[in-house]
């Protein structure tokens, strides 16, 4: 795992519960007769950078769908730096409480749509949820959007709205976006998948500095095998609905020890 270079103002909080910030244990999803996760036991540690790779429909987005709360497991427990998110015995169904809403607060996400309020500007879009969710003082909340979007390089931008921008950029605002909330985790779902191919290299750059200068914890699901290869402590291989094969950058990409990674690297390396 990387160490901080330098101090960051993006690190995680050292109260972090010991043992794997982010935790799977026999996590199941179900959609009808359709099992999209069979029973998974999956886990980040803190600081940990991890790429999911594998097929469509494997169940990679589901699990950060689960994380931030927009799926439901159909049954299993997931904890969030020691606390809990979900627990869902068999047959029964998930309640949203309190302790899920709080839990929920750690994490940030960055999606494939940039869903952005197009009617606001770029520090408004930031600004936005640290207000009304944190309760955060507007000064402060402006200091902290400021800081952030010349972080991600859109200084001279935070006054246009997304209509003026381009999808680079509105990427590089959803990014900004979702570290103003300080989460302990931040998920990326395939987050260049929209973008023209020569806006990409914008996002990514932003990603890698953040996966190369900061401790935060980063869960991504990507196509991009160069880009996870390069940035990832871990890369797991997800196929019909758990998970292949884990390991090093090194091992999955030049060495996988199942057929099915095989198979799958050779198909997308070949495009």
């Amino acid at each position: 795992m990387r160490p901080s270079t330098e101090p960051q103002p993006l690190s995680a909080d050292a109260g972090s519960a010991p043992g794997p910030i982010v935790r799977f244990q026999n996590v199941s999803k179900n959609w009808g007769s359709n099992q999209v996760l069979k029973s998974l036991n999956f886990e980040v540690a803190p600081g940990e950078k991890v790429s999911i790779i594998g097929p469509s429909g494997s169940g990679k987005t589901t699990i950060l769908r689960i994380l931030m709360t927009l799926e439901t497991p159909s049954e299993g427990l997931v904890t969030v730096d020691g606390d809990m998110l979900w627990d869902v015995a068999p047959g029964q169904k998930a309640r949203e409480t309190k302790q899920l809403r709080e839990t929920r607060r750690k994490i940030g996400m960055v999606f494939q749509q940039f869903n952005l309020f197009p009617h606001m500007t770029a520090m408004e879009n930031v600004i936005e949820a640290p207000i009304h969710v944190l309760g955060m003082g507007k000064a402060e909340a402006r200091e902290r959007a400021s800081e952030l979007l010349n972080l991600v390089g859109l200084g001279k931008h935070m006054n246009h709205t997304p209509p003026q921008m381009s999808g680079g950029q509105q990427q590089r605002v959803a990014i900004a976006r979702a570290l103003a909330m300080r989460p302990k985790v931040l998920l990326f779902d395939e987050p260049t998948s929209a973008l023209d191919p020569e806006l990409i290299g914008e996002v990514l750059n932003v990603i890698r500095n953040l996966a190369h200068t900061t401790d935060m914890t980063m869960l991504m699901v990507t196509h991009e095998m160069r880009f996870a290869e390069e940035i990832s402590d871990r890369v797991v291989m997800f196929d019909n609905g758990g998970a292949v094969e884990s390991g090093p950058p090194s091992q999955i990409f030049k060495d996988p020890q199942q057929e099915r990674t095989r198979t799958f690297l050779r198909a997308v390396l070949q495009h």
